[in-house]
């Protein structure tokens, strides 16, 4: 018994010294351990899922150690995935050549590796092309157009100006002469490219997806893709026809046509088909989401098999997905954090460790005029990026990040350079030196962006969005925002004096396009999530009492004023920090001209004081710094409630305190809506020093004038509407004032901010209580006044110098 039991085998197959090898006898995916073989352990490499497991991690091991001492100097995480590559490349531990002969059956050890790859990078092309803003990216608008088809268009034609120069000093060892012109041709296409999945990274990584600067940079890159789309199917034609064949090159042209037609037709209506059953704030059914992937991995096999780049299928159907909540959201939550940490960075290591730069140096002679073209390139897209955004007025600043953005180079150029050097269009040296420049390129322009770009002016727009500057006939767009059921009737009372019914002096007035966001406060680590509220969505509304009142509030104003108002209604689950980026963004998506935003003071339905909500207060001052439109605070006190079934024919009155100022020219403006309708009496008074304007300011004395005179030439003949001037001398002068206009009046209209030289308000800035209602907002909103006067406080959009 115990003689048998000590000659049992062990539980791993015994072998011979004669038989230890790299490779196992039959193809097997896993071994029997690392104790398979006493004497050479290293036999377990002779197995697919121990190589794999043995390359993956070296490869996160040598990322997470160049990433340690790179992220000290803001390098991004991108390059260390690609210095990572190079160190397992052949210029230092050659992990191809280590495991191209381990495994059995004459397999290459690498198969398995290069396809976690082409996976990864399939997904995560994928996932950029969803979180693409598709309405940024596909905007109207000469400027966009313009500066991507100048980036393209003028560095690939001076580009291959260039093509031929000095093509006879090639030598035929370093490459044949008839294949030349064909890699100078790949380099000029790679430098002219900007791709949108690309940007859409860079973008994100920069966190500015939702400013102006980055919208715009998207905009600018799917029109320079889709330049970029149409010059590859026309080299990929030319080049599949005259060195394979004719046949061969039309199916191509037609498998791509069909491809396209599918995304449009097909698989763009079933993804919004899905976001249209699916009940709101409910989560996607895991079908649809699998179902969504299986798609782009299926469009990427089409893609390969017809002779284009494997991610262009994947990136096609992610443009297809509509982004945000709830498929894009979804896909997002679901795959991002796999591809993005797992995938991505596996990819990026495989592509670069087949680069090998000693070869470079070797070769750095017949290479010296594709280093000239690539930095020539560089150089000539800058500008060719930068001279039209001057044109376009763009501050300095901003024109440097665009064309800096413009030139960014990233995961599918280095596909692109793959694909390259897999159809012998480059040669070993020149793809090096391509990865070589990505990773500089990776590493420095983030840097740059980011010590260039300041955060604080991510909403300010390069457009004037404000009242003072819509055209006569033009819409004007309104973002209100409600945070409690307490903010809907101010609000619909400040709208119903904004509305007025059409007439012979108004009839050709655009409409009041109204948004109304609805703020609800998230606790913990739950997922910020816009909801719409439209008449799709209506049957399904959330189980929430505030939402329905809110939604039926609204609808009632749009049915009393139809024809003269429009609303669309949103909800935002959001955390007290995000909040006003969340009105920005919404605010940047409809265009709109004002913000009008509840100020926190809450007031009893007899007129005292009751609270002060900090929360709003913060959110307000948040959106006063950064707004990208003009923004008013409204402290409502209960003006002239206005009955919801039929209109009062009350006269409100509504007066405007004047002392000079942009903010004041916005007031005046909004008053001038209001005065159109015949419940409104309109008074503006102007309140002055006394003293002789400051001339090196006299511009804007001048700019006042001519507000006040343009509004008393259109309405002097008016019986609602009068004017009056007033001497204000000190701070206890203008709060008497101030406190005798708000005892005559229903509504106050002021500016926030206003010159310290145009009025002494000394005594007064000290005792502010709400410092972002400014001093006469301030006073105003006051617990000791004694009247029930509401105020809008108004601050017009703060514009790039």
């Amino acid at each position: 018994m115990a003689s048998s039991a000590a000659l049992s085998p062990p539980p791993w197959p015994t072998l011979s010294d004669a038989k230890v090898c790299y490779g196992a006898a039959n193809f097997n995916i896993s071994s029997f351990g690392i104790l398979e073989t006493y004497k050479t352990p290293s036999v377990i490499f002779g197995y697919t899922l121990p190589l794999l497991e043995m390359q993956i991690i070296l490869i996160f091991v040598l990322i997470v150690s160049s990433h340690m001492l790179l992220r000290f100097i803001g390098i991004p995480q991108f390059v260390s995935y690609m210095l990572a590559g190079f160190l397992l490349g052949p210029q230092l531990i050659d992990l191809v050549d280590f495991s191209k002969d381990r495994l059995s059956l004459d397999l290459d050890g690498n198969v398995a590796l290069e396809g976690v790859a082409k996976f990864g990078m399939i997904m995560f092309t994928f996932l950029m092309g969803v979180k693409a803003n598709k309405r940024a990216a596909f905007q109207t608008g000469k400027r966009p157009i313009l500066i991507a088809v100048s980036s393209f268009v003028v560095t690939m034609g001076t580009g291959m100006a260039f093509r031929n120069f000095r093509i006879d000093r090639v030598d035929p060892l370093y490459m044949p002469l008839r294949l030349a012109p064909t890699e100078r041709t790949v380099i000029v296409a790679i430098q002219a490219l900007t791709l949108l999945p690309v940007v859409t990274h860079l973008i994100h990584e920069l966190k500015i997806p939702n400013s102006e600067l980055g919208r715009l940079a998207i905009s600018i890159s799917a029109f320079n893709d889709l330049l970029a789309f149409i010059n590859l199917m026309c080299v990929s034609y030319i080049g599949t026809y005259r060195y394979v064949s004719p046949r061969t090159a039309n199916r191509d042209a037609v498998a791509m046509i069909i491809l396209v037609i599918v995304v449009v037709f097909i698989i763009r209506p079933t993804a919004q088909r899905i976001v249209n059953i699916t009940p709101e704030g409910k989560p996607v059914r895991k079908l649809y989401l699998y179902g969504t992937i299986m798609t782009a991995i299926a469009a990427s096999i089409y893609t390969t098999f017809f002779n284009q780049i494997h991610v262009l299928g994947a990136f096609m159907v992610g443009i297809a997905i509509p982004d945000g909540p709830p498929l894009g959201s979804a896909l997002e939550a679901k795959f991002e954090s796999l591809a993005t940490n797992v995938f991505f960075p596996i990819s990026i290591a495989v592509m670069t460790m087949k680069g090998d730069i000693i070869r470079v140096l070797y070769a750095f002679d017949d290479i010296s005029f594709n280093i000239f073209l690539v930095g020539f390139t560089l150089v000539l897209k800058w500008t060719a990026s930068f001279v039209p955004c001057l044109i376009f007025k763009l501050p300095t600043r901003e024109s440097i990040i665009i064309a800096m953005i413009m030139n960014y180079k990233g995961f599918v150029d280095l596909c692109f350079v793959e694909g390259a050097l897999n159809k012998w269009n480059l040669s070993k040296a020149t793809n090096t030196f391509l990865m070589i420049y990505v990773l500089l390129n990776a590493g420095i322009l983030p840097t740059v962006v980011k010590a260039l770009y300041d955060p604080k002016r991510k909403y300010i727009g390069y457009v004037k969005r404000d009242v003072m500057h819509l055209k006569p006939n033009s819409d004007l767009k309104i973002l209100t925002c409600l945070h409690k059921p307490d903010n809907i009737s101010g609000m619909i009372s400040l709208l119903q004096l904004l509305s007025s019914p059409l007439d012979s002096e108004n009839k050709d007035r655009g409409v009041i396009a109204i948004t109304v966001l609805h703020l609800v406060k998230l606790a913990g680590r739950a997922f910020p999530i816009l909801v719409p509220h439209d008449k799709r969505s209506k049957p399904r509304l959330l189980q929430n009492s505030y939402i329905q009142t809110m939604m039926l509030a609204f609808n009632e104003f749009q049915q009393e004023n139809l024809g003269t108002t429009s609303v669309d209604s949103f909800t935002a689950f959001s955390h007290e920090n995000l909040m006003d980026q969340d009105i920005c963004n919404l605010a940047l998506d409809h265009l709109t001209s004002m913000i009008i935003t509840p100020s926190g003071r809450k007031w009893s339905p007899d007129g005292s004081y009751e609270s002060d909500d900090v929360m709003i207060r913060r959110v307000n001052m948040s959106l006063l710094d950064r707004a990208p439109c003009s923004i008013g605070v409204l402290n409502n006190r209960g003006y002239r409630k206005l009955k919801s079934k039929k209109r009062s024919t009350a006269t409100v009155k509504v007066g405007v305190i004047f002392i000079g100022g942009k903010d004041d020219w916005e007031a005046v403006s909004i008053a001038k809506w209001m005065r159109q309708n015949p419940r409104v009496r309109l008074t503006v008074t102007r309140f002055l020093s006394g003293r002789e304007p400051d001339k090196s300011k006299n511009w804007e004395y001048l700019l006042d004038n001519e507000v006040l005179n343009d509004l008393k030439a259109t309405y002097a003949s008016a019986e609602n509407f009068s004017y009056t001037e007033k001497i204000i001398k000190g701070g206890p002068e203008v709060a008497t004032a101030v406190r005798l206009a708000a005892e005559e009046h229903d509504l106050m209209i002021v500016g926030r901010d206003h010159d310290e030289d145009s009025l002494d308000f000394s005594g007064l800035v000290e005792w502010t209580e709400l410092p972002e209602l400014g001093v006469i907002g301030d006073l105003l909103a006051s617990k000791e006044l004694g009247t029930r006067v509401s105020v809008l406080v108004v601050k017009q959009q703060q514009q790039h110098e």
